[in-house]
């Protein structure tokens, strides 16, 4: 059974025998989770090993631990994805599809009564980001404000992160903010699942395509129980139970990853490298 677990110490050295999987809160709706640990537990019994769930609320902290091997395997955004294979060799398992596709996208989203119709719109407003390392929740927003030769802090009145899209579509919601930019998949998840806060926002633009946020494993894993992890994943939707834990999720499969699709993603973040901020 997969449960939840604390952060290694420092000393302590990821087990052989357990996996460490984490998904953080960051992938999807709380509500959302038990999905997940459902898919831990079906994979712990296809492989035949336990695996422990473990939850975090950073994509930072989920990085650190894959590159120091403290964590074994994660769902992990694309940006994180983009800095870990760079960073620490960091691998590609598998990319979930989900409502047809297997990119998704940011949406910027204001309350459903609110006069703004565009990003340029909400010049001098309050707005939410989520996680800074988030490509949907952050990256994008930042590079279009960049490419408005605008910054957050030159175009906001305000602006704060909430480290999750659910939080993120609440706060829309409430009116705490005027806009948020958050992930296409969680705004279509809950506006499928429980519309009780989507219902209360709009979307005012959306992205262009993203490679979807895959499953990642740390670097050095063994090869053949990589393999095994892989077959499981890729063969869920083919096995009755897998498939309902799948639908729970909204997934319809996994399928292999194409990194070409995260190119977009090391594209904005070069062009961000290399564009100093105006007013820096």
């Amino acid at each position: 059974m997969t449960k939840t677990v604390p952060t290694p110490d420092p000393g302590q050295k990821t087990s052989s025998e357990v996996l460490r999987f984490a998904v953080g809160g960051m992938i999807t709706p709380r509500e959302g989770l038990v999905y997940y640990r459902a898919f831990l537990d079906y994979l712990a019994d296809k492989i035949g090993r336990p695996v422990e769930y473990v939850d975090k609320e950073s994509y930072a902290e989920i990085n650190d631990l894959l590159r120091e091997k403290k964590l074994d395997m994660a769902f992990v955004c694309s940006g994180p994805y983009v800095d870990g294979i760079e960073e620490f060799n960091l691998q590609p398992l598998a990319a979930p599809q989900a409502y047809g596709e297997s990119v998704y996208y940011s949406y910027v989203i204001v309350p459903a009564d609110s006069p703004v119709e565009n990003f340029a719109g909400l010049k001098g407003r309050k707005f939410a980001f989520t996680d800074p390392q988030s490509n949907t929740g952050t990256l994008v927003p930042t590079y279009m404000l960049a490419k408005m030769n605008e910054t957050p802090d030159s175009f906001f009145s305000s602006y704060e992160y909430t480290y999750a899209h659910d939080k993120s579509i609440k706060a829309v919601a409430m009116k705490l903010v005027d806009g948020a930019a958050v992930d296409s998949l969680i705004w279509e998840y809950a506006n499928r699942k429980d519309p009780v806060h989507t219902s209360k926002t709009k979307v005012i633009h959306k992205s262009p395509p993203y490679g979807i946020p895959p499953v990642a494993v740390r670097s050095a894993m063994d090869p053949e129980l990589l393999s095994r992890i892989r077959e499981v994943f890729l063969n869920a939707h083919r096995d009755p139970e897998g498939r309902e834990i799948l639908a729970g999720m909204m997934i319809e499969k996994f399928g292999p990853v194409e990194d070409s699709r995260y190119d977009s993603v090391r594209e904005m973040k070069t062009w961000l490298a290399k564009h100093k901020n105006p007013d820096q």
